[in-house]
């Protein structure tokens, strides 16, 4: 009784008891005792910095396991960069958030340091580049004593920087970094392999041999040592250490690094032996007899390669394009190897048989194999871009000339040739249902193997990341157990007894491989599937064929207007993109023999002369003679006669422009008077100037404050006569003299016009037209008639041909042609330098966007360009939904934004419909203002001229496409 009675009474106080405590030790842990230092250091490391390492050594490993490496060059020393879409991490999330936690939470530990180490490195795996490097550099400065930490910050910091393209900065971080080594205490692997990177960026290959040879010393892991050495070897062949780099290729082979390494370690080693004791090998007949080993089966495409880089090297163009088609087409499973057969051939019919319809083709193949991750990925999808423009100006010509070509038909002949055409679409499209079947069995096949549980990632609850404990349902832990295997087996097959050196293929495996390699190889023979019963409707492929014949004379007329803008299009491609002068002047006078009436032979006759000059002195005299007798009022033989009649251009539109803004100025000051006085000065000095019309308006608003509303009315009436295709002041005229016809009788009684906030508002002046788009800007695209014509050619109609606007027209970075060339209308065609994309910007604040207009002058005064703005948008935008400010960036922009707008294409309307109105709205030179289109949060990251250089390039390569 006693002992019930006891426990009874303890049941409270133990509970209560036990409450007590903890809210007493919790309270403690906040304490700087030693205790606690010790439990936060407890904690903070072994649980953590371990997780947090853990999960970052399981990112490096997955980045790894898809990095391409590219053999016929250095090896990079890193295999952990990757592109990156932009879209959250969450593995590089979580090491964040646990980092975060030991800063926050743990602030009596001693891995304050590390904690930050560790979110430099999130953000570096994570493509924030420019806030890793700010962490390594707050890492070094704030905790120097740590040197385990500082040395890895170090290191970290000069990858970060390099991939940055900024060597200065890299150089003086390494500089400092070789200071602080304590190589006794502290392995500085790291701190030797970022500068083995440096060395090999500056192509410093002494330097970089004594670096790779310290970072072997100090390797922390057997594949880090086996990497570093493979690279020692290719340095060495650099510095023609041959013996040296074939004792390094040789421990490669002998060794247990991925098949792959040691593969290529024995090509290179029969590229040195080929000329070892004064006996030449044959390289090739060696590489041959590699395929003789059933082991090899899976790098014959590789085998093939390295044949086709011994015949290019030795300019065999056949032999070379003939082994690369063969890599091609036995790349079954090396995707990347194929894209690189691909990239050779069309850099081959690129650069050396100018066949760049065919060069075009096979760079999309390159695109479609290769990965993005290879280094000049972007540089190849520009210049297949750019050959893109190529290709649609030759298939305009060739589907009008076949167009006129069945009109000038009988009916019973056209109607047969139509049928033919509408049966080779429809197996052209049978062909396309083919290939795309055949790439879906293809990726369900690659997915059931992948996916033994036949789950998709809904069916296994959406867990793409780390979310699932189930091994195939965690994707880390697959890449993980994938890259182990790899480490120990290399690329296997996916198959039965794989572990066998021979083995029958899978027929079906094959079968759908041979499919595969036949719908991504350009040169690949048509597939049986061509030929099946398959019956597709081509009624509307008809029906627009018939639509689309030029039976009438004005059809006709049209047609050859396209033709010739074709022609015309392609011939300045060549000049100024492909830097391909022959072919550009073969496609001008084949304009000039083709439409010999063409009125629109100036500039091509300019083009000749220019073409010319470097290589047939002659004929560029000729057709400089012929723009000075024929043309001689046109700017091309002013340009001739004085080649600084363009500056003299500019230079009067600089007068006119700052002469326009102190008129406005006035304006603004409400000085009415010597408004009126500085307009007819103005106009008097230049009376047919751009602004005239403006001027004209400036100076009838002035009066309407001076004035009754009869005359002001007379005043509006005659610009409206004077200028009736304004697009810009003669509308807003009309508006206003619709106004006073509405309001005569009020107006009237007033003492002057325009008195009152409420009258004025309505009176203000207007805004300016647009730049063109970069290209072929200011170009007259005229109408034209075959040569072969019955009756003489009446002159041709200039007929404006309408191109789409662009949101963006910032100076191109890179002009390809002479700048002459350029000169009164006829600009180059720009293409920009390839840059590696900015990772600090993103699309997440995607409901408010803004139109940016850039300037680069920081002292300009933008107020009357700014008031064009407003009274565009008060016109267009009546319910006042958008506004204009004004941001600096630096000390030579100014960005005048627009918005906001709700979505993207919303800001695009806008842009297209105020663009061709600004070289009117701004006051100041075409070249000094550009623009483009940006989210809010982007527009707030605008810090400096480099941050601002970089959106463009993110702007143009990521957004508008």
């Amino acid at each position: 009784m006693r002992r019930f009675y006891i426990s009874t009474i303890n049941k409270p106080f133990n509970f209560f008891g036990s409450v007590l405590i903890l809210l007493l030790a919790a309270c403690s842990f906040e304490k700087e005792t030693g205790f606690n230092r010790f439990m936060q250091n407890v904690t903070a490391h072994y649980n953590i910095i371990y997780n947090a390492n853990e999960i970052l050594r399981q990112k490096q490993e997955t980045y790894a396991g898809t990095y391409v490496d590219q053999y016929s060059n250095i090896l990079s020393v890193y295999q952990d960069t990757v592109a990156h879409n932009g879209s959250p991490d969450k593995d590089l999330d979580a090491v964040i958030f646990r980092a975060n936690t030991i800063i926050n939470e743990k602030e009596q530990s001693k891995y304050i340091g590390s904690a930050y180490l560790l979110m430099g490195k999130a953000g570096y795996l994570d493509g924030r580049y420019f806030d890793a490097v700010e962490l390594f550099s707050y890492v070094i400065r704030s905790f120097p004593k740590e040197i385990p930490v500082t040395q890895e910050a170090y290191a970290w910091k000069i990858r970060a920087l390099l991939y940055l393209n900024n060597k200065k900065e890299a150089k003086s971080t390494l500089d400092s970094a070789f200071l602080d080594v304590e190589p006794k205490k502290h392995l500085p692997a790291g701190i030797y392999a970022a500068a083995l990177q440096y060395d090999i960026n500056t192509k410093n290959y002494p330097d970089a041999e004594i670096s790779a040879k310290k970072a072997i010393g100090y390797a922390n892991t057997t594949a880090e040592k086996l990497r570093w050495t493979f690279i020692l070897g290719q340095l060495q062949e650099l510095n023609h250490e041959n013996d040296d780099a074939l004792a390094n290729y040789n421990r490669i082979i002998k060794s247990n690094a991925s098949f792959e390494m040691a593969f290529n370690a024995n090509l290179n080693r029969i590229r040195i032996q080929e000329m070892r004791n004064g006996v030449k090998l044959n390289r090739i007949a060696l590489l041959l007899s590699l395929l003789k080993d059933d082991n090899n089966v899976d790098f014959n495409d590789q085998i093939y390669f390295q044949v086709g880089e011994i015949y290019a090297g030795n300019k065999d163009i056949p032999n070379a394009l003939k082994y690369y088609k063969l890599s091609a087409r036995s790349s079954l499973k090396n995707q990347n190897q194929k894209g690189l057969a691909y990239l050779r051939i069309a850099d081959i019919d690129f650069n050396d048989r100018a066949d760049y319809v065919n060069s075009k083709k096979y760079y999309d193949s390159t695109l479609t194999n290769l990965s993005p991750n290879y280094p000049g990925y972007q540089a190849i999808q520009k210049k297949a871009n750019n050959l893109q423009v190529l290709v649609d100006k030759l298939q305009i010509i060739a589907r009008e000339d076949t167009l006129q070509r069945l009109a000038r038909m009988d009916e019973a002949t056209r109607t047969k040739a139509i049928d033919s055409l509408v049966s080779a679409h429809i197996l052209q499209q049978q062909n396309a249902a083919a290939t795309a079947l055949a790439n879906t069995g293809s990726a369900t096949a690659a997915g059931s193997r992948n996916n033994p549980f036949g789950k998709t990632a809904a069916q296994s609850g959406g867990q793409a990341a780390t979310g699932s404990s189930f091994y195939f349902y965690n994707t880390s832990a697959v890449s993980q157990g994938y890259n182990d295997f790899k480490r120990k087996w290399g690329d296997r097959k996916l198959e039965d007894n794989w572990r066998r050196a021979t083995k029958a293929n899978d027929a079906i495996n094959s079968s759908n491989a041979a499919t595969a390699v036949a719908t991504s190889d350009p040169d690949a023979l048509p597939s049986d599937l061509r030929k099946g019963g398959n019956t597709i409707p081509a009624g509307k492929y008809r029906q627009k064929l018939l639509a689309d014949l030029p039976l009438t004379p004005a059809g006709v007329e049209q047609s050859n207007a396209r033709i010739y803008n074709a022609y015309l299009d392609i011939a300045d491609f060549y000049r100024d993109i492909l830097d391909d002068k022959k072919a550009a002047i073969k496609n001008y006078e084949l304009l000039l023999a083709k439409y010999p009436n063409d009125p629109n032979k100036a500039p091509i006759y300019y083009s000749l002369y220019r073409l010319y000059s470097d290589l047939d002195a002659a004929k560029s005299a000729e057709y400089k003679n012929r723009v000075l007798k024929e043309y001689p009022e046109t700017v091309y033989a002013k340009v001739i006669i004085d080649p600084d009649y363009s500056k003299k251009l500019n230079d009067k539109d600089a007068q006119l422009t700052d002469a326009y803004n102190k008129i406005y100025n006035l304006y603004r000051s409400k000085n009415y008077a010597q408004v009126i006085i500085s307009a007819d000065t103005l106009l008097n000095q230049y009376p047919a100037n751009k602004y005239a019309s403006q001027i004209y308006y400036l100076r009838t608003i002035a009066s309407g404050h001076l004035e009754k509303v009869t005359p002001f009315r007379a005043e509006l009436q005659q610009i409206a006569t004077a200028y009736p295709n304004d697009q810009l002041i003669t509308p807003l005229v009309k508006e206003h003299m619709a106004y006073v016809d509405n309001n005569m009788t009020e107006l009237a009684a007033q003492p002057v016009a325009i008195m009152n906030a409420d009258t004025g508002a309505l009176f203000t002046p207007p805004v300016q037209y647009q730049k063109d788009a970069v290209f072929n800007r200011n170009r007259q695209f005229v109408a034209v008639v075959d040569k072969p014509a019955e009756k003489p050619a009446e002159k041709p109609k200039v007929e404006s041909k309408k191109e789409e606007i662009a949101a963006v027209a910032p100076p191109p970075a890179v002009a390809i042609n002479k700048p002459a060339d350029s000169v009164a209308g006829k600009p180059p065609i720009a293409i920009s330098a390839p840059k590696k994309i900015s990772t600090v910007f993103n699309e997440r604040d995607s409901t408010n966007y803004y139109f940016v207009i850039n300037v680069n002058r920081g002292t300009t005064d933008l107020s009357s360009s700014r008031f064009g703005i407003g009274q565009y948008n008060r016109i267009n935008f009546q319910a006042n939904t958008i506004s204009h400010q004004l941001k600096f960036v630096g000390r030579d922009n100014q960005l005048i934004y627009v918005g906001r707008f709700r979505s993207l294409n919303a800001a695009k309307d806008y842009a297209r419909a105020i663009i061709p109105l600004m070289p009117q709205i701004m006051k100041v030179p075409a070249d000094q203002y550009s623009f483009f289109i940006a989210t809010k949060e982007n527009l707030g990251k605008l810090a400096d001229r480099n941050k601002l250089d970089d959106y463009v390039e993110y702007y143009q390569e990521i957004l508008l496409k």
